[in-house]
């Protein structure tokens, strides 16, 4: 596979989501299986003794079953945004069912590519990013603190109480201003 044929992509989530309260981006999960075929029989076995504690566990998910004819054993997850991940569950245990059954529950629905930067804006600055340290002296980096010099007050300019004083003091002397 060559380069360019890798999808990548900006770094992307599900916006807000856990601000307030959590979503869980899974709409609907459908297991696809044969009820005779040999190759579906760890997927039966989930079925009949631990779909009911993921139906349990996750009341907003919507769980389908879904018998095919002479067919491989498959999960169907759909997402809010509207992707649909097939995966094949041919030769898995039950236990891995279980594991992938959670790891589409707990996807954003977002497809996975690999990343151009670990960060990215549509309004780009050219100032860069900000930091708390972006004017400061870089002498603060080797300094040892407590610090006698930083710890001194500097007063740069005029307090509120001298602009008040010197002000009933201009009144005061009959000066007109």
């Amino acid at each position: 596979m060559s380069n360019s044929a890798i999808p990548r992509d900006f770094v992307k989530n599900v916006l807000n989501n856990g601000v307030g309260r959590y979503v869980c981006q899974l709409k609907r999960i459908t297991f696809r299986f044969c009820k005779a075929h040999g190759s579906s029989v760890h997927m039966r076995d989930f079925i009949e003794n631990h779909l009911l504690d993921f139906t349990r566990q996750n009341p907003g998910v919507v769980c389908y079953l879904q018998p095919r004819r002479h067919r491989p054993p498959s999960i169907v997850a759909e997402f809010l945004n509207g992707r649909r991940e097939v995966m094949e569950m041919n030769g898995k245990k039950v236990d891995e069912i279980c594991q992938w059954s959670e790891w589409m529950r707990t996807r954003s629905g977002v497809e996975i590519v690999s990343l151009m930067k670990a960060q990215h804006t549509d309004n780009p600055s050219t100032q860069g990013i900000w930091h708390p340290f972006m004017f400061r002296d870089t002498e603060l980096g080797s300094m040892e603190f407590p610090n006698e010099k930083l710890s001194r007050l500097t007063q740069t300019g005029l307090t509120a109480t001298d602009i008040i004083l010197e002000h009933n003091s201009v009144e005061g002397s009959g000066v007109d201003g």
